[in-house]
């Protein structure tokens, strides 16, 4: 058998089952010093301070962290859930507020329109609640609740705010139309009192952006009648009942004619906002027959 030549160029290699031989043959002698001497254990507790425990200290630091961010989670879950709670407690109790504060108004305009009743207590009345009115700012022209089914009928005088609305021009079964004393084309008899003049009092619509109506054919020859005088209905009015209050004298001018005067009046309702309305139930010529009678 002719030796094996080694060429020139090729590489020297170890057959494998050598090479595991010689690995198999370290790893027991590293066992065998490992497990039975201290030979490693020094540079490994070296390497493993330097290496492990800053590890576990940055694994520990890290759980902190998180538990400490799931807590802070956990509480600000926790007040969302609260501070919608107490959101849904603020809806409701601003609800509750304003129901009780409209109760509040509606007690106080109703304690107002008892008053009222009781003031003109010679009258029969009724109460009623304003339901619709005409296009505007003014309540000139609108309609009640109560109809004659209630006993309302046309001509009845209707009353708020201590002093004379107007009167009903219209009424259904359960409405009534009435037409208030602004209005244009309405017509008062009234009287100034203490003094005792008559006068014409006139709606204008326009005037009333300046809060006061018209008077005029003011008969005042003794020059009594003032600024602030108080204006009622008049007894010859042949549609209102007599001395309800209208409002006051705001300004007296002297007619062209140097014998009658004229000027405005500030009405003592609040044409811009009613909600109830007091309609007293006689009417003037039921009234005059009755003390026609007596």
């Amino acid at each position: 058998m002719s030796p094996v030549v080694k060429k020139k160029g090729e590489k020297f290699t170890i057959p494998s089952k050598y090479l595991l031989f010689v690995l198999t043959v370290l790893c027991c002698v590293a066992m065998l010093l490992t497990f039975g001497t201290d030979l490693f254990n020094i540079p490994l507790n070296s390497a493993a301070g330097y290496v492990i425990v800053p590890f576990q200290q940055g694994i520990s630091k890290t759980g902190e962290w998180l538990s400490r961010r799931s807590d802070e989670l956990k509480q600000i879950r926790d007040l969302l859930e609260e501070n919608a709670r107490l959101k849904d407690q603020v809806a409701e109790l601003t609800s509750e507020n304003t129901v009780l504060q409209q109760n509040y108004y509606e007690l106080n305009r109703l304690e107002d329109l008892l008053e009222l009743k009781e003031e003109y207590n010679q009258y029969t009345s009724v109460g009623a609640r304003i339901i619709s009115r005409d296009s505007g700012n003014w309540y000139s022209n609108f309609v009640v609740d109560k109809g004659y089914e209630d006993g309302i009928a046309v001509d009845m005088n209707v009353m708020a705010d201590g002093g004379l609305v107007g009167r009903v021009t219209s009424v259904g079964p359960n409405w009534a139309k009435v037409t208030s004393i602004i209005s244009d084309h309405s017509n008062v008899s009234a009287t100034v009192m203490p003094e005792g003049d008559n006068l014409i009092v006139s709606g204008d619509l326009q005037l009333m952006k300046n809060g006061v109506i018209r008077f005029s054919q003011l008969l005042d020859g003794d020059d009594g009648v003032e600024p602030g005088n108080k204006v009622v209905t008049s007894s010859i009015s042949d549609k209102f009942l007599a001395d309800i209050l209208i409002g006051y004298i705001d300004t007296i001018n002297l007619d062209a004619n140097n014998l009658t005067k004229s000027g405005y009046i500030t009405p003592v309702v609040d044409f811009e906002h009613m909600e109830e309305v007091l309609i007293l139930t006689q009417l003037k010529t039921q009234i005059e027959e009755e003390d026609a009678q007596e």
